[in-house]
């Protein structure tokens, strides 16, 4: 199985190369964009002089004062509301939500205001705003911590969505992000903010230091919205990923033995359809991973996506590992999660076929 590096993308004024874990790759996004353009802000609970949460915001607020990086109320809807706000009079805010289970009562002004405000007022007001939310199970969150919620907002004409999962291409997905026009949902995969993650929860986390990925330019360089990556590639199936499963997939392939295409989305909305058409008419056979529950989570977009543009190409059918139709649950988050098992049946199913 061969695994595909990305280069630097080609608008970037980056110089040396460092190895960052994602934690640092996004602090480092927000600062380069920052020191580019005042017109950024950050804002959420406690960006500011605590750094946020998980600390991607350490060290902005004493770097460009706390007008520009600055603690809000516990009011998800008054920060996103504030954040359409200040986009339509020309900011580019970059709102926190501390964890994405928390996003929802900010959803009325996502859909109904920032998703809208272009096409409404003729592109007279644009609200080019960056949600960054930590989403994702794996840490022991339970119910309330642990949600993926980006089939919402897969849904939103005018949204678009944003998963990195790697330090390489969180920076330069980021940085395309907070310079978009339009608004983006920026979710950080954060089981795997420290490294990537193989399934195994009894085992050891490597540090994203100890991986290529991990190597991030300085300075500034982008990657498209809209553009997958082949994490690795091979003749006997496609997999279809983001995230967190991206490294879980790679890790139960190479312990089968599984030649694979795993295509990395990166941006869920705007969609690669073009680099999975391409992967899926060579290997005829196609998996779908994700972490979200099942009904209606985008794996049923995609497999209609497939269904749609690779039927007589297709030589099995399409297969789906994800959540289940339930909260996600605290004790029994291992059988929750897409592990090595429940994926392992799904490759073996596949390729009998």
């Amino acid at each position: 199985m061969t695994e595909v590096k990305d280069k630097p993308a080609s608008e970037g004024e980056a110089g040396t190369e460092r190895r960052l874990n994602m934690i640092e790759a996004i602090n480092d996004a927000l600062d380069v964009t920052m020191g580019r353009d005042e017109n950024i802000v950050i804002m959420g609970e406690d960006v500011g002089y605590f750094g946020g949460v998980f600390r991607c915001t350490a060290g902005l607020q004493q770097k460009y004062g706390k007008s520009r990086v600055f603690d809000t109320p516990i009011s998800e809807c008054g920060i996103i509301a504030a954040a359409v706000g200040m986009g339509a009079y020309g900011l580019r805010p970059v709102p926190e939500i501390q964890f994405a289970d928390y996003i929802y009562p900010g959803l009325d002004q996502l859909i109904s205001e920032a998703a809208r405000l272009r096409y409404r007022s003729a592109a007279e007001y644009t609200a080019p705003i960056t949600v960054r939310s930590p989403f994702g199970g794996g840490i022991f969150g339970g119910q309330t911590h642990s949600q993926s919620p980006e089939a919402i907002f897969a849904h939103v004409s005018g949204l678009k969505t944003v998963i990195p999962a790697t330090p390489y291409d969180a920076k330069g997905l980021l940085i395309s992000a907070i310079e978009d026009n339009d608004p983006v949902i920026f979710f950080e995969p954060k089981r795997i903010y420290n490294g990537p993650f193989s399934g195994y929860y009894d085992k050891p986390v490597e540090p994203w230091k100890r991986f290529d990925a991990s190597i991030v330019p300085e300075g500034h360089y982008t990657i498209p919205l809209g553009k997958a990556r082949y994490a690795t590639q091979g003749d006997e199936l496609t997999i279809l990923a983001y995230g967190t499963m991206v490294h879980v997939v790679e890790a139960v392939c190479r312990e089968k033995g599984v030649e694979a295409d795993i295509v990395d989305l990166r941006t869920i909305v705007p969609v690669d359809i073009e680099t999975i058409e391409e992967s899926v008419k060579k290997t005829g056979r196609c998996l779908i991973v994700h972490e979200a529950t099942r009904t209606a989570g985008f794996g049923a977009e995609l497999s209609a996506l497939v269904t749609e543009r690779c039927f007589y190409h297709l030589e099995a059918p399409i297969e789906r590992v994800t959540g289940f139709d339930t909260p996600y649950p605290h004790s029994l988050e291992w059988a929750y999660f897409p592990g090595p098992i429940r994926i392992g049946e799904a490759l073996d199913k596949i390729l009998k076929d």
